[in-house]
């Protein structure tokens, strides 16, 4: 079992940058795939960022490559989404998860076996 908890979320400026992180107990942390999801009112999950065991290699939605960096501290159990650029339309809840020991990096929200309870993030002036 893995128990993650986001924190870092809020009201934010249109063009803001704030970081969510993620914190992992439970397991071995460096044995997980993890991914930054996110859900916006009346839409589904959606695939926002994942990056691998190691950190070397990451993965992220067209909507916000260039914008949000996905990194981990394996040696403090914890993954962060850096955001910059912040737009209405990034408002949402968002969501870090795990993948034990994948054998691929998946942006398929099935393919994580755990989840934190969300974070809000709100863009808006």
């Amino acid at each position: 079992q893995v128990q993650l908890v986001e924190s870092g979320g809020g009201l934010v400026q249109p063009g803001g940058s704030p970081r969510l992180s993620c914190a992992a107990s439970g397991r071995i942390f460096s044995n997980y795939a993890m991914g930054w999801f996110r859900q916006a009112p009346g839409k589904e999950r959606e695939f926002v960022a994942a990056i691998s065991r190691s950190g070397g290699r990451t993965y992220y939605a067209d909507s916000v490559k260039g914008r949000f960096t996905i990194s981990r501290d394996n040696s403090k159990n914890t993954v962060y989404l850096q955001m910059n650029s912040l737009k209405p339309e990034d408002t949402a809840v968002y969501y870090c998860a795990a993948d034990h020991l994948p054998t691929v990096l998946s942006r398929r929200p099935g393919e994580y076996e755990y989840w934190g309870q969300g974070t809000q993030v709100t863009v808006s002036s």
